[in-house]
């Protein structure tokens, strides 16, 4: 038997179904409410990376850069820590410490959510494959082709980097507005696009942004990760040497002078994406262990010795704790780091990153900038470069049938997805700093990514608005 297609839209594109079930009965009660909570829940709620805290912490770092308390809050982000080990002292501003300690755990869901792709979703297969791996390509090269139009022969051109990749929470977030009347296999589309685009911001980030690399560090990280791999080919279960060796990936990559966020994508990598025990092989196992379980738990209850009940007891304990241990192998690693990192990155790791990188003092000036060539390119680049790369590469692509459009998905939804991929903001902003420092450009650049994510938020809205279904249509069948 089928679930309701509201439903299952519902729990694929955005809320899990405990909150799905909690979203259906609110409606009981005040359903001008529940269709309020239905829209903004998907960008505060979700089970993945949701936009909503970003985008608050993004509206409040703009009012307090804004505000009389503007020196104090920025003095605050830029005041150093230093953390020393003997003769080694390594300091950075409060601001960097977040961008390279904790922006990587970010990074980490990216890269087990990538091997996840490759492994079990569209990405594993080659022609399914090629269509968001075309986009992807088409949405990086297009628009940084554009920017460099714009800015070429200005110091401008350093911020290529900046409209290379998109934001995956507020692009998902968007789409599950939608959860009812657009095909799920929009949501793996996007997802997909999402992976490679991360992937290819994050080579722009560690190969045209980074300074000097030191081996010595490489080396430190790739016996680690080589560390990592052989203790899952043996099949170490233990959390605590992956946690270690994690930390020194981490340590090894940062002292390279490649930027941290690299070994984020490195760990979440190395995390399995598949269970080490099957739902049959699981069933086959416990059984008996559970029956077992049973006459231990009943002769306990029957015993009137103390002894021998609080022995029975034990046996059951026994018992239960390899049945919790065989049902926690029914379950991917990665979906377990995953659950545990989100609410962290969520609500922690992306707002502290725009609370201390949302620098943009709204002046005369800066306004003035509007029409410079900084400006210009990014809100090209993003907002007029992502779709039509996106769009002009998968077009291509199943013309001369490399690649296959998923199924329920028509090119307007294509096209809405391509102007979605247009809010680059996290990143872009990250790469902003990267490439222009502290000072006016980056100010530049950061309004120039402001300014072309929400109209490319706007544009594809407004695209995926009109190619959904009613909602009366969608929501037919759960009623019947």
């Amino acid at each position: 038997m089928q679930p309701p297609r509201g439903s299952r839209h519902c729990q694929t594109m955005g809320l899990s179904p405990r909150l799905t079930g909690r979203a259906t009965a609110r409606a009981h009660h005040s359903p001008v409410a529940s269709a309020f909570l239905r829209k903004i829940e998907p960008f505060f709620a979700g089970r993945e990376v949701t936009g909503g805290p970003l985008l608050v912490a993004t509206i409040l770092a703009l009012v307090l850069t804004n505000s009389p308390f503007a020196r104090a809050f920025e003095g605050f982000w830029d005041t150093p820590v230093s953390v020393a080990f003997g003769a080694r002292r390594v300091s950075h501003s409060l601001a960097e410490w977040i961008d390279h300690g904790l922006l990587p755990l970010f990074f980490v869901i990216v890269g087990a959510d990538v091997k996840r792709e490759m492994v079990m979703g569209p990405l594993a297969q080659w022609r399914s494959a090629a269509f968001p791996l075309a986009g992807a390509v088409g949405g990086m090269v297009v628009p940084v082709g554009l920017y460099l139009v714009v800015t070429g022969g200005t110091p401008a051109a350093a911020g290529w980097g900046s409209v290379i990749t998109t934001d995956t929470a507020f692009g998902l977030a968007l789409i599950a507005l939608f959860a009812t009347s657009l095909p799920a296999g929009l949501r793996a589309l996007m997802l997909a696009f999402a992976a490679v685009d991360d992937v290819g911001g994050l080579l722009v980030i560690a190969f045209a942004y980074s300074g000097a690399i030191d081996p010595y560090g490489l080396i430190v990280a790739g016996a680690a990760l080589a560390a990592i791999v052989g203790l899952r080919r043996v099949g170490w279960v233990s959390s605590v040497p992956y946690v270690l060796l994690a930390l020194i990936i981490w340590g090894g990559v940062l002292e390279s002078g490649i930027h941290a966020t690299i070994a984020g994508v490195l760990i979440g990598l190395t995390v399995p994406v598949r269970p080490r025990l099957d739902q049959r092989s699981f069933a086959e196992r416990v059984q008996p262990r559970v029956d077992a379980f049973q006459d231990v738990h009943g002769a306990a209850e029957r015993s009137e010795d103390d002894g021998t009940q609080e022995a029975l007891r034990e046996q059951a304990e026994e018992r239960l704790g390899y049945l919790q241990e065989m049902a926690s192998a029914t379950r991917e690693a990665s979906s377990r780091l995953i659950e545990i990192l989100t609410p962290w990155v969520n609500y922690v790791v992306l707002p502290l990153f725009a609370l201390s990188n949302v620098r943009i003092h709204v002046s005369g000036e800066l306004l003035g900038m509007i029409g410079s060539p900084l400006v210009l390119g990014v809100i090209l680049g993003l907002v007029v470069g992502k779709p039509l790369g996106f769009l002009g590469f998968t077009w291509v692509a199943s013309a001369l049938g490399v690649a296959r459009r998923p199924d329920q998905v028509s090119w307007s939804m294509v096209i809405g997805i391509g102007a979605l991929a247009g809010i680059g903001f996290t990143i872009s902003l990250f790469i902003a700093g990267l490439a222009f420092g502290e000072g006016e450009m980056r100010e530049a650049a950061s309004l120039g990514v402001l300014i072309a994510s929400m109209l490319a938020a706007a544009i594809g809205y407004a695209i995926l608005r009109f190619c959904a279904e009613p909602r009366h249509a969608a929501e037919a069948p759960a009623q019947a």
